[in-house]
C-alpha cells in the first residue's frame, strides 16, 4: 500500500511532464529493452518499467520471483488506459527473447553473471548498494520520527533503507529508541522475529556488545550493510573526515539522510519516497534509453 500510494502521487501530469520536459523526443525506432527486476520490496523494479514506456521502447520483463504480482497488475491497468501498449509490454518467466538492450537489477553475486550474459549489449546493471543515516544529537522528535520510517519500512530490505547510523562520541540513543517504539509490532511477523532472533543468538555467542529493544538490535559495526532485524552504527568526531568518507564510500550508497549540513543528504523520512528523478545508483535510465536510439 506505501508503495502504491508514492506512486500515485508522483503519476500526475504535472510532475511528470516537469521531469520529461529536459529530455529530447522519443527516438523514431523503438527498441526492445530487457528488464530484469529485483524483487525485495514491492514494484522495485516500476521505475525503470515506466521509463522504458516513455522513452517509446518495448519492455520485455522478468519479475523476481516474489514479486510477480503488482508490476504485471499495473500493466494490465495501464493498457486498459491506452490500448496502444498493449504490443510494448511483455513479461516471461523464461530466458530472455531477443532483446536491444539491458536494465538488470541484482546483488554484487548476480551482476557478475549479467555482466557475462548481457555485457555484449548497452546495459544498465546494478549491484548491491546501502543507505545511511547522519545524526549530530540536536534532532527534533519529528526528525528521528522520520528516521524510523527511514529504517523499517519495507522491514529494512530496500537498497534506500537506512543500515546504518553514524551518531558523534557518547550520542544518546534513548529518544532514538522512544522513536522507534512505533514499529514495535514489528516483532509479531514471523520471519522478522526469525531474523531477529537469529542474529540476536550471533552476537550474543560471539560476545558482540549490542542494544536490543524487544525487537531491533543496535550494534557498532563498520560495515554498511546490516542484517535484517539489526542496524549498524559508527561514531565520529570530525564531520569533515565523515564527509569524505562518505565521498570515498559514494559508490556503495544509494541516499545519505541526515541533516543540509551534510552535502547531498536527504531529509529523515525521505529515503523511502524518492521522487521521479531519483535514478538508482544515480544512473539517469531515461537518458540511457533515449540514447539507444543513436546506436
Amino acid at each position: 500500500l506505501h508503495a502504491m500510494a508514492i506512486w500515485a502521487s508522483q503519476l500526475r501530469s504535472g510532475p511528470l511532464e516537469k521531469w520529461l520536459a529536459s529530455y529530447p523526443a522519443k527516438p523514431k525506432e523503438p527498441r526492445t529493452i530487457a528488464l530484469i527486476t529485483a524483487g525485495n520490496i514491492p514494484l522495485v523494479g516500476f521505475h525503470d518499467f515506466m521509463c522504458v514506456l516513455l522513452a517509446g521502447h518495448k519492455a520485455l520483463v522478468r519479475c523476481a520471483s516474489n514479486d510477480r504480482v503488482l508490476l504485471p497488475f499495473l500493466a494490465e491497468k495501464l493498457v486498459g488506459f491506452g490500448s496502444e501498449l498493449k504490443d510494448r509490454i511483455v513479461f516471461t518467466d523464461k530466458t530472455l527473447a531477443a532483446h536491444d538492450a539491458v536494465i538488470a537489477t541484482g546483488s554484487n553475486n548476480t551482476s557478475r553473471y549479467f555482466e557475462h550474459y548481457f555485457g555484449n549489449k548497452p546495459h544498465i546493471i546494478r549491484k548491491n548498494r546501502n543507505s545511511v543515516a547522519v545524526l549530530t544529537g540536536q534532532e527534533s522528535p519529528e526528525q528521528l520520527a522520520g528516521l524510523a520510517e527511514d529504517v523499517f519500512r519495507y522491514f529494512g530490505m530496500g537498497c534506500r533503507s537506512v543500515s546504518k547510523l553514524f551518531v558523534p562520541e557518547n550520542y544518546d540513543f534513548d529518544p532514538l529508541f522512544q522513536a522507534f517504539y512505533s514499529f514495535k509490532d514489528l516483532i509479531h511477523h514471523q520471519k522478522y522475529a526469525n531474523n531477529y532472533d537469529y542474529n540476536k543468538a550471533v552476537f550474543l555467542m560471539s560476545g558482540d556488545p549490542m542494544l536490543d529493544n524487544g525487537f531491533l538490535l543496535l550494534k557498532e559495526d563498520g560495515k554498511l550493510g546490516s542484517p535484517i532485524g539489526t542496524l549498524f552504527y559508527e561514531t565520529y568526531r570530525e564531520k569533515e573526515a565523515l564527509e569524505q568518507r562518505l565521498q570515498e564510500e559514494k559508490d556503495q550508497l544509494q541516499c545519505v539522510v541526515g541533516p543540509e549540513s551534510i552535502e547531498g543528504s536527504i531529509p529523515f523520512g525521505g529515503s523511502q519516497n524518492p521522487g521521479l528523478s531519483d535514478f538508482a545508483d544515480g544512473v539517469d535510465t531515461l537518458d540511457f534509453l533515449l540514447g539507444l536510439s543513436a546506436n
